[in-house]
Order: C-alpha cells, then structure tokens, then sequence
C-alpha cells in the first residue's frame, strides 16, 4: 500500500493513498465501510487522504491506512498464515512482523497498514473487524 504523510498549511495532515482499482458493486460496499470508519484509531485523529476516495482512510503520524477493494493478495494461499478478529480472517504480511493486514473471505478485500509506531494492531484490528463484519459481506464458505 503505498502511503505518504504530506504537512499542509492549516495545521491538519494530509496522507496520500492510492485509491485501487475495483467494479462498481465493490466500490460501493467499500465506500460503506468508510464512511462507517471512527474519527480516531488507536488514539490517532482521522486525517484527510488525497486523492479524495470513498475507497480510503488514514489516522495520525506515522499514518494508518485503510485501502477497501484491493486485489487479492498475491501471498494468498490456501496453507497462508491467517489470523480471525471477530469473526474476520486476517493475512498479516510480513507473517514474522506485520504492519500490514488484508481481510480476506469478504466479497471486498480490506487492506489496514499498522506502522509499528503505533504499538500493538489489536485494537485497530477489532475496531476494523466489527466494521467489516457489518459492511462487507462474507463469500460462500471455504472461499478466501
């Protein structure tokens, strides 16, 4: 996920994330999710993400970064690692340090990068996961 925190004059941040390229059903799911998403994330204040997206959200310095409707992740295997938060199945990457999680058996995949400044992701990933399980629906059992 490629995400970059850039100052602006008025004293609020502004994180640059690229938005991904996804059909117009999953773009609406996703832009459910977003618009669901808390102002803060492990005590970290929701910044302002250029290019604007329904598709995207960041909190705080060093920024965390929410990308729905990415591709599949490529490391995605049926022996993958994963890890379930209420109810939502997790692919950390990298597996021995992760900062990156991607939600995976959702008719959207749900990208959430951690930096590890941020400490422990758990309570990003529960916060997220409820999330999730509310606006993106689950595909047909065994599916990832």
């Amino acid at each position: 996920m490629a995400v970059a925190l850039a100052a602006t004059g008025c004293g609020a941040q502004t994180v640059r994330i690229d938005p991904p390229e996804t059909d117009t059903a999953t773009a609406g799911t996703c832009a459910d999710l977003v618009a669901a998403l808390p102002d803060t994330l492990l005590d970290a204040e929701r910044a302002r993400v250029r290019p604007e997206s329904d598709l995207t959200a960041a909190w705080g310095d060093p920024p965390i970064g929410l990308r729905c409707g990415v591709a599949r992740p490529a490391a995605l295997a049926p022996d993958s690692y994963v890890e379930e938060v209420n109810g939502v199945t997790w692919l950390p990457q990298p597996q021995d340090a992760p900062t990156l999680y991607t939600a995976v058996g959702r008719e959207a995949y749900v990208e959430l990068t951690v930096p590890s400044a941020h400490g422990s992701p758990a309570a990003a990933l529960s916060t997220v996961s409820d999330l999730v399980t509310e606006h993106v629906p689950p595909l047909p059992e065994g599916r990832l």
